[in-house]
């Protein structure tokens, strides 16, 4: 699971943004303009006769600064992404 949905800069930060593009979700921003220290993501790559899927997380990040359901505040009754 992205760690992003827990972090206070997730609404801000251009890491996460470029997640929300690889996985074709609506931004919570158009203007990201909190660039993370060291962000490390995850690409899983998935299979099957007919297609690729890559899932992106991010994992590790040297700006992460915890604030629980933060994402879930920014979009109330929406699933959480995983």
């Amino acid at each position: 699971m992205c760690i992003c949905v827990n972090c206070h800069y997730v609404d801000r930060c251009v890491t996460y943004h470029a997640v929300e593009h690889q996985h074709q979700q609506p931004h919570l921003t158009e203007t990201p303009n909190f660039e993370p220290v060291e962000p490390t993501i995850n690409v899983n790559i998935r299979s099957d006769d007919s297609e690729i899927q890559m899932e992106w997380d991010v994992v590790g990040c040297e700006s992460f600064l915890e604030e629980m359901g933060k994402w879930a505040k920014l979009r109330p009754g929406e699933l959480i992404p995983t």
